[in-house]
């Protein structure tokens, strides 16, 4: 059973969205004010009609773009149907019934069903009728167990996260609910829900996708976070469930509630979900580890989906991976099978079409798809992304950040990329030596990684900059400009005890319990009194003795501070990954930099947010161009 802070007057805040409890038995519980209150406030929203998708409400859309939001509460509830909601507990204690997760209501076709039964039975609040009539009758003609579309790939780094992006945007453009799904997802790349929940950032990316204004825990059930010696956190509907070795995972955790945890947020998306584009992991011909893999086809199998392999194309031998895939699974699942895509092929597409015609012919599987390769601005998915390359861009600022060996989240720096700069991850201390800005980023296990950087000069050198360059400190990165962490358990590091910070602030971290903090953060800078919003992920407290970066302005934390900064000397120090996305600071930390000892003109940068929206529609674009939309239609099911 979950829990929500409930409001006084009754109502549950989903974002700006109050939902209402209309029904006589409920009213009858919560008593005589609270159910003037509610009649009131649902006979005037029922006065005002049909609405349509509300654009002017500042949290529009509260749920998916192009909802209708006539009924931002539910005249429904408590429907009681396992499909739309579940039971929460009140203030009190108590069991009370939530569809924050129903879409049903803000679908177009339901709220104008809805309309028309209150005309024609002159429906008031608290009408029985609502639940013995319209309910069931909508439910009948307009509610239905949604299809899962499975996207795997030959190889890693084959193409999967950016194709179920892509089809996720395809899919909503024709006017679907679409949510994505990844059963397993290995990254140090996370994110934090509106429910507290960490999930891999891709899962958000591909829910921003498929239009989706919050991402869920249901979308990436079981995350895991690398630590070392085989050694990974196990993150559970995205909330801390355990660490794990690779046999105790395969031989205890997999079998037992890992695939039950699979099955469980398959269904729950299912139901409220046209299309579920899932993702797999790695290859899905892993012979080794086939029967005990729950990233590919046994959620597949629990899905009931068909599936389509990605090959990249660019990688070379692209043929032989999609031929040996294939032959490698067994009969049943390589029946699932149902489409190839032949994914980031540079130059003249028509010569690459032979093959596929071959490839075709040898597999009997048809190829739906040839992708151009594209340029694009979207947030990487996992170290991979700087495998090959270090460095990115070739503006004039040089923004060296510190390639940590458990670097996490390091998407944080995304939004550098779009301005005059040029952003290396060093591992050496002539990288940092020789940098306009320093960042250091976040970390999986900021005291061993701390350790890593004095054994390797990089501590000594980024010292040595202090008051001569900018320095940014995220998560595990800020913990580090303190002037001690305190680790007395050993949680965070190898030994247990205490560990020389940088010295930048006169902060100290402490390791006192193996708790995590996940919160969603809105504030604005202190000083200029611009917008940041993001998130914190991270195990340690810091009890902080420096003048704050921000002001938190929720209601209900509007006396909070956060962050540390010695403007003088150019120091910043933050919990908040996505510090960087909003104009606001990002223009703050580049107006600092100067290179060659000159200042660089600063211009007014772009919301990363609308960054990648604008590039979430040109990769769908392309896909569109490439695929064979009547083969893609007829695997997914549409025709039905």
């Amino acid at each position: 059973m979950k829990t929500l802070l409930r409001h006084a007057g009754g109502g549950i805040y989903t974002g700006q969205c109050i939902q209402f409890n209309i029904t006589d038995a409920f009213i009858h519980q919560i008593g005589g004010e609270t159910t003037d209150c509610i009649r009131k406030k649902v006979e005037e929203e029922i006065g005002k009609g049909d609405i349509g998708c509300n654009r002017g409400c500042d949290y529009n859309p509260c749920h998916f773009d192009g909802q209708d939001c006539s009924f931002c509460y539910c005249p429904f509830y408590p429907c009681r149907d396992p499909a739309m909601g579940y039971d929460v507990v009140s203030r009190h204690g108590k069991p009370v019934w939530s569809c924050e997760d129903c879409l049903f209501c803000h679908r177009p076709e339901v709220v104008e069903f809805t309309f028309d039964k209150i005309k024609e039975l002159g429906l008031k609040a608290g009408d029985p009728r609502f639940l013995s009539e319209v309910f069931p009758e909508a439910k009948r003609r307009f509610w239905h167990k949604g299809k899962a579309l499975m996207v795997l790939g030959a190889t890693s780094d084959a193409g999967k996260s950016i194709t179920v992006a892509a089809l996720c945007r395809i899919f909503h453009r024709m006017g679907y609910l679409v949510a994505p799904f990844k059963s397993q997802n290995m990254s140090l790349n996370s994110r934090v829900t509106s429910k507290g929940c960490e999930i891999a950032m891709v899962q958000v990316l591909q829910a921003r996708a498929g239009g989706l204004r919050n991402a869920d825990a249901h979308m990436n059930p079981i995350l895991l976070k690398p630590k070392g010696n085989t050694v990974s956190q196990v993150i559970v509907e995205g909330k801390p469930f355990g660490d794990y070795d690779v046999p105790d995972y395969y031989g205890k955790f997999v079998p037992g509630p890992g695939i039950e945890t699979v099955r469980r947020n398959m269904e729950f998306l299912k139901d409220r979900y046209d299309y579920v584009m899932m993702e797999g992991a790695g290859s899905p011909a892993e012979i080794n580890i086939y029967d005990m893999d729950i990233a590919n086809m046994r959620a597949a199998e629990v899905a009931d989906a068909a599936c389509i392999l990605v090959v990249n194309v660019e990688w070379g031998g692209s043929f032989a991976y999609a031929v040996g895939t294939v032959e490698l699974m067994p009969e049943k699942d390589r029946g699932r099978i149902k489409g190839i895509i032949l994914n980031n092929v540079l130059g003249d597409l028509d010569k690459i079409r032979p093959g596929a015609e071959k490839l075709e012919e040898m597999l009997g599987i048809p190829v739906i798809g040839i992708i151009p390769h594209m340029s694009l601005d979207l947030p990487s998915e996992d170290s991979e992304a700087f495998r090959d390359r270090t460095s990115r861009g070739t503006g004039t600022l040089h923004i060296a950040v510190v390639k940590l060996p458990r670097i996490a989240n390091f998407t944080d720096i995304d939004p550098l990329y779009t301005e005059d700069t040029t952003v290396e991850f060093v591992d050496s201390a002539d990288g940092i030596r020789s940098a306009d800005a320093i960042v250091i980023p976040g970390t999986k296990n900021t005291i061993d990684d701390l350790e890593w950087l004095k054994g390797n000069g990089m501590f000594e050198a980024i010292r040595d900059m202090r008051g001569k360059v900018p320095i940014l400190g995220i998560c595990g990165g800020y913990q580090m400009m303190g002037r001690v962490l305190h680790d007395p358990k050993g949680i965070e590091g190898k030994t247990a005890g205490d560990t020389e910070g940088l010295g930048f602030f006169d902060n100290e971290s402490y390791w006192e319990e193996y708790k995590k903090r996940t919160v969603r953060d809105r504030c604005v800078m202190i000083d200029g009194g611009g917008e940041v919003e993001g998130y914190e992920i991270h195990m340690g407290m810091t009890d902080v003795k420096e003048k704050p970066l921000f002001r938190m302005t929720a209601v209900d934390r509007r006396d909070e501070v956060e962050g540390s900064v010695r403007e003088d000397e150019m120091l910043y120090g933050t919990y908040i990954h996505g510090v960087l996305d909003k104009p606001a600071f990002r223009k703050k930390f580049i107006s600092m930099i100067k290179h060659d000892g000159k200042a660089v003109p600063v211009s007014e940068p772009e919301d990363y947010d609308e960054v990648v929206d604008r590039n979430l529609d040109i990769l769908a674009d392309g896909f569109e161009e490439g695929l064979d939309m009547d083969a893609l239609k007829r695997i997914a099911g549409v025709e039905e």
